[in-house]
């Protein structure tokens, strides 16, 4: 669905104030708990979107040029996400959230709490937001070079511009961000959705952890968070996947997974000839366990020389 048309946007507009407190309503409850359940899930509406600039809609309808096709640099279930060139001659993505998005009023908000008060060369940087009756939007910094999955992962052309080098700094880049969400951002924050499209790259190919729409706050004496399982497939940690704990381990299997798919260039969920659809992780299970066969069986020499070429093919496929 395209939004090209600005007065689709006019047309829903209401009372900007009193959709601020609707949003108020729903976030109300905390909880101080080891264990949090998702009913009792919550973010304080208010306080978070004081500490964030608010753009009005004409500004952001203005450095879009009125939110046109031509500018449209991404989309998904979410809704679209334009490039803007604000007044300042700042350019920005501006991402607007549909009516019909998974991204609702609570993960908007989830989104805005876990950005507003954070800084880190491989987090994306919230610039501000915008509420204008049920239109919901969010203004980041512009990433030149969108995002790795763009770039480097599955059929893309622009894989020779990855040697080892830029593999191995990206992957770097992205396990800083994570640690420091992990670690040092108090509350801490788990991302809950770690994948490709949601790295970007800006014009010095420098990762840059983005989209917190799905993520979970943990206080220091929170060891998981009981929740609905949400993130996407190929990248989700088994055991989240099956009992609905969420902790900071999922990001790390999600993390894993990217990993993977960074050395080998190939995606999460594939597809082969032979195997038909098939996971990553199940890929790399099968050499691992063809590397012990062969191990148990030959000199060590033989053995790395085997599973080198293995690798060099699995890449090349």
């Amino acid at each position: 669905m395209e939004i090209d048309n600005p007065s689709i946007f006019k047309r829903i507009k209401h009372n900007f104030f009193s959709s601020i407190k609707f949003s108020f309503l729903c976030f109300r409850s905390s909880s101080s708990s080891s264990e949090i359940s998702s009913s009792d899930d919550s973010i304080q509406g208010e306080p978070i979107l004081q500490n964030v600039h608010a753009f009005s809609f004409t500004e952001l309808e203005v450095a879009t040029d009125g939110f046109h096709s031509s500018n449209k640099i991404g989309e998904g279930g979410f809704g679209l996400v334009y490039k803007g060139r604000m007044e300042d001659g700042k350019l920005v993505a501006v991402k607007v959230l549909s009516a019909e998005s998974k991204q609702g009023d609570k993960e908007f908000l989830s989104e805005i709490a876990s950005l507003s008060s954070i800084s880190h060369e491989n987090l994306v940087k919230l610039h501000g937001c915008c509420i204008d009756g049920p239109c919901r939007i969010l203004v980041y910094e512009y990433m030149e070079n969108g995002s790795l999955a763009q770039n480097f992962l599955g059929g893309s052309k622009n894989k020779s511009k990855f040697n080892w080098k830029s593999r191995r700094d990206i992957s770097i880049g992205i396990g800083e961000g994570l640690a420091y969400i992990h670690e040092e951002v108090k509350p801490h924050i788990v991302h809950r959705d770690i994948k490709g499209s949601n790295i970007l790259l800006d014009q010095n190919f420098t990762p840059k952890v983005s989209d917190f729409g799905l993520s979970k706050l943990f206080s220091d004496n929170i060891t998981h968070v009981s929740t609905r399982v949400a993130g996407t497939l190929g990248y989700l940690a088994p055991e989240y996947a099956i009992s609905g704990h969420l902790t900071r381990k999922s990001d790390v299997y999600s993390f894993g997974v990217l990993l993977l798919e960074i050395v080998s260039g190939r995606t999460a969920v594939d597809f082969d000839l032979e195997l038909g659809e098939y996971y990553l992780v199940d890929k790399v299970t099968n050499i691992n366990i063809e590397f012990h066969k062969k191990f148990s069986h030959s000199s060590l020499c033989n053995v790395n020389c085997n599973l080198i070429s293995d690798i060099q093919s699995f890449i090349k496929s």
